[in-house]
């Protein structure tokens, strides 16, 4: 551990000296949502945390038990479970969830195990009848009441009332599926503390998956997690975002047990390279990144910042089949906005495709995890969502760029480098003499935040 220092509170409170978010907020021509407008300044201390919370098995184990049946997380999209039929299936660790659509429209989860012998009834997602087992042939329908059993003579001992499939917790938000294994959880209203009111705004349940990747990365779910809820770590990993992503001052929001929130703006430089680079190489910058070869010129006074959002507002017109001109701020057509609802569902705000992230254990490995990106794209209400994209997926030895031809090579280009930094920051937490991590007060607050909550869900009775 390291020594603790006395701090005063103008340490406790520090921030960088430069213009704040809250600051370029007032620069805005319309309303500004209230969403944008909070800013906690939470302090909730300096300790150091174990190392051993990412490495050891015996506090993986613990998760398993507290957490993840514990806890609401997300499971699809509603867009997978469509009609009567539809079933899907979600796997955490060792649990493994089967998702239905009943023929009366309502979501129900089972677990998916026969009641016979054990095996999975489905695998995947697909669209069935009925809920078969295709080891012996037990049969549920897609309510979970069974149905019977090839040679019913043979078990006069199972009836129906008493062979009903177990079921968990679901419901849904924003076009999400979410389930909880533990039958006395609080509703996922109640658990969802201020992000609904905060997000409905931007209207996620009106949108398709436009792109998804999956990969499989070798650190534990935390650390893989953790280095998308800062943004402290871009000045060092991802140098080509400095012309024109403002890192040194994001904003971090804490509320509740459950939800914190970064926003990083866009198309202004980073304050501490703001001397190195023009209005103009910062549009440049942020154009190359996206892949746009034709380079926009500012006008004379014209903001990077104003530019992108000038470019961003046909977009998000067209994808939402509305006009947002006069009501939407720049901040909503192009920031970072990311938000997070414990333990590990990560969502973007914003009115333009937006951006998801899912980061969960790799089976019961405690040094691989899955990690996802879901890219959101509106569609005009009253329309019939499009499809969503299937499932890129990458390997544990596979890197993002792998992915470029469907994410863009700018894109796959930042994953990459975060990519390159995870299996490193686990294997030296398993090297660490040290045996600790220390995190900033401020722009490492809500990883602090995650693990006070994670430690309230293992010290539960």
């Amino acid at each position: 551990m390291t020594d603790q220092v006395e701090l005063s509170p103008e340490d406790i409170i520090a921030r960088s000296p430069s213009e704040s978010f809250q600051d370029l907020l007032k620069r805005e021509t319309v309303d500004v949502p209230e969403a944008l407008l909070e800013s906690t300044d939470s302090y909730l201390g300096s300790e150091d945390l174990s190392a051993e919370r990412y490495t050891s098995r015996e506090f993986f184990d613990l998760e398993v038990e507290k957490v993840w049946r514990k806890t609401w997380q997300v499971a699809c999209r509603e867009n997978r479970l469509r009609k009567a039929g539809d079933y899907f299936v979600y796997d955490i660790v060792n649990d493994s969830i089967l998702l239905t659509r009943t023929e009366s429209g309502e979501l129900k989860g089972f677990h998916n195990s026969c009641l016979h012998r054990g095996r999975v009834l489905k695998k995947g997602a697909g669209n069935s009848d009925k809920l078969r087992c295709p080891y012996h042939g037990w049969s549920w329908d897609l309510d979970g009441e069974f149905m019977g059993a090839p040679c019913q003579w043979d078990f006069p001992h199972v009836k129906k009332e008493n062979a009903k499939l177990p079921e968990v917790q679901v419901a849904t938000w924003g076009g999400w599926v979410f389930i909880n294994m533990d039958e006395d959880a609080p509703s996922l209203e109640e658990y969802m503390e201020v992000l609904p009111e905060h997000m409905n705004q931007w209207k996620h349940e009106q949108r398709f998956v436009a792109l998804h990747v999956e990969k499989v990365i070798a650190c534990n779910w935390k650390v893989a997690f953790e280095a998308f809820i800062e943004s402290y770590h871009a000045l060092a990993t991802h140098p080509q975002l400095m012309p024109f992503q403002g890192i040194d001052n994001s904003q971090y929001d804490v509320w509740g047990d459950h939800v914190s929130r970064t926003i990083s703006a866009y198309g202004v430089a980073n304050p501490s390279h703001a001397d190195q680079f023009t209005e103009q190489q910062s549009l440049d910058a942020m154009m190359e990144l996206i892949g746009v070869e034709d380079r926009p010129q500012l006008a004379p006074g014209q903001t990077a910042r104003e530019m992108y959002a000038a470019m961003n507002l046909p977009v998000a017109n067209e994808q939402a089949g509305e006009d947002f001109s006069g009501r939407a701020t720049m901040s909503e057509l192009m920031d970072s906005t990311l938000y997070s609802l414990f333990p590990n569902f990560a969502p973007w705000a914003g009115h333009g495709t937006v951006i998801t992230y899912r980061h969960r254990p790799n089976g019961d490995d405690v040094d691989s995890c899955i990690m996802e990106i879901f890219l959101l794209t509106r569609f005009p209400e009253g329309a019939e969502s499009p499809e969503d994209a299937p499932t890129f997926r990458l390997g544990i030895d596979q890197p993002f760029s792998e992915a470029a031809g469907v994410m863009g090579a700018g894109f796959a280009n930042v994953f990459n480098q975060d990519g390159a930094n995870l299996p490193q920051v686990q294997k030296g937490l398993k090297a660490s003499k040290k045996g600790a991590v220390t995190l900033g007060n401020y722009q490492e607050v809500r990883i602090r935040h995650f693990h006070q909550t994670l430690d309230k869900y293992l010290s539960a009775e």
